[in-house]
């Protein structure tokens, strides 16, 4: 039988989409969204507002109207139309504004906290409704925005991948994601939060998902690798099973290929060798498990291959310079 070659063509690239959006999803499970915050804002001309509150990873997207963003480390303003969504890297602050040299009225702070420039709370006052703030219902503009509070280790390799600034057009991504999200914002049910907290991670994988397969992206290593057919299948064994006793003759012989040629490739894409790529992320995964409610470090060595407690206080002391009971012990407040 003959294979039609675009039919081919069609599994890779389909192979491939599945392959990087894996590599994704594995980054993103341990940065989920909890307790993230939507707002809608609904504005007249002139107005900006600066957000200062140090979220590490936000969204924006204009319902309607037209606005401009300026992040402290961005060297230039963009404009914002509706549908086009921008993620936001933080924790520098950054103003969005009706023009790219207007000065913002409002301030952002930690906690969720609305000021103006000179200190006076605002949150009252500007109160419209469920998630909603602003002067009037009817003023022209309109703002979506949310932060993503990123939990857990695994969240670093994310954000060392992405610009300051991420701007993706209405036709290149999933934008009527936002007008399902609009709908939700504005609604106070039972488990209303959960619903948001989810959406706001399908907002995020959609827009980076778009973000990571265009050229200039300059998609990271571990994201790249997903569909190579060979080192994809060794990487995906690895996220898939961290406890398993890996050597990289099983992985290559799992991957159809030597082990000298796993070897090699593998470190040529990832910029590692396997077993140090595994090594790593079982201890991410590993602080990622130790945040948990009655983790124990013996429960989570289990989990990520380690034979004990012991064994992954070393290679956790070796790879992070301190024990899980020190790291824990610094994360105290915020468990």
């Amino acid at each position: 039988m003959t294979e039609n070659p675009g039919n081919t063509d069609s599994a890779r690239q389909a192979q491939q989409i599945d392959g990087l959006t894996e590599a994704l999803t594995d980054v993103l499970s341990g940065a989920r969204a909890r307790g993230g915050l939507f707002h809608r804002a609904v504005l007249a001309p002139p107005w900006g507002v600066r957000i200062q509150d140090g979220t590490p990873l936000s969204v924006a997207s204009m319902l309607r109207g037209e606005g401009w963003v300026r992040h402290s480390e961005a060297p230039e303003p963009v404009r914002i139309a509706p549908g086009d969504v921008v993620v936001l890297r933080g924790p520098a602050p950054y103003v969005l504004a009706d023009g790219p040299a207007t000065e913002p009225g409002l301030l952002i702070q930690p906690g969720d906290c609305c000021t103006t420039p000179d200190g006076v709370d605002m949150c009252e006052e500007l109160a419209l409704g469920v998630r909603t703030w602003g002067r009037s219902l009817d003023d022209p503009v309109a703002l979506l925005s949310g932060n993503y509070q990123l939990h857990g280790d695994l969240s670093a390799r994310l954000l060392d991948a992405l610009p300051h600034v991420l701007v993706l057009r209405k036709d290149e991504w999933e934008a009527e994601l936002i007008e399902l999200v609009a709908a939700q914002v504005v609604k106070d049910t039972p488990g209303q939060q959960m619903v948001l907290d989810r959406l706001l991670d399908l907002l995020l994988v959609s827009a980076l998902r778009a973000w990571f397969a265009r050229p200039e992206a300059r998609a990271p290593a571990w994201y790249r690798a997903q569909s190579d057919p060979v080192v994809g299948v060794a990487l995906r064994l690895l996220h898939e099973q961290p406890g398993h006793a890996w050597t990289v003759a099983a992985l290559a012989a799992k991957a159809g290929v030597s082990r000298a040629g796993l070897a090699r490739r593998f470190t040529e894409l990832v910029g590692e060798p396997p077993m140090t790529y595994l090594a790593h992320w079982r201890i991410d995964l590993a602080a990622r498990l130790l945040r948990e409610p009655d983790a124990t470090v013996g429960a989570v060595a289990r989990r990520v291959g380690y034979a004990d407690g012991f064994a992954l206080s070393t290679a956790f002391k070796r790879l992070r310079g301190v024990s899980p009971t020190a790291y824990l012990a610094g994360l105290a407040p915020r468990r």
